[in-house]
């Protein structure tokens, strides 16, 4: 079993900044990637931002120039600096791993989420 346990969500003003962070434990040998998604009300959950375990990282046109992921190998933690932030972020935002499971295979796990609003 993998649990995930995510942190750094609140309330900002437009242009303000949170840092997220996502910390995974259990029966964690390797995690292949690691990443967030948001899901704003209405709307289906998206990708934000992801990261390799070689540290190679994808990015949503969207947040791109504004968020930087990065992730602690030795902490099996992913963060995500998030700057310059607009309403249109706002969103519950999800911590995402992908890592290999006992008899093969690979293993897609989710956080609970922690919500981001962005309001004046």
């Amino acid at each position: 079993q993998v649990q995930l346990v995510e942190s750094g969500g609140g309330l900002v003003q437009p242009g303000g900044s949170l840092r997220l962070s996502c910390a995974a434990s259990g029966s964690i040998f390797s995690i292949n990637r690691m990443g967030w998604y948001r899901q704003a009300p209405g709307k289906q959950r998206e990708l934000v931002a992801t990261i390799t375990s070689g540290g190679n990282t994808n990015y949503a046109d969207s947040v791109k120039g504004r968020f930087t992921i990065s992730r602690d190998n030795t902490k099996n933690t992913v963060y995500l600096q998030m700057n310059n932030l607009k309403p249109e972020d706002t969103a519950v935002y999800y911590c995402n791993v992908l890592l290999p499971v006992a008899g093969g295979g690979l293993g897609n796990y989710w956080g609970q989420g922690t919500q981001v609003t962005v309001s004046s």
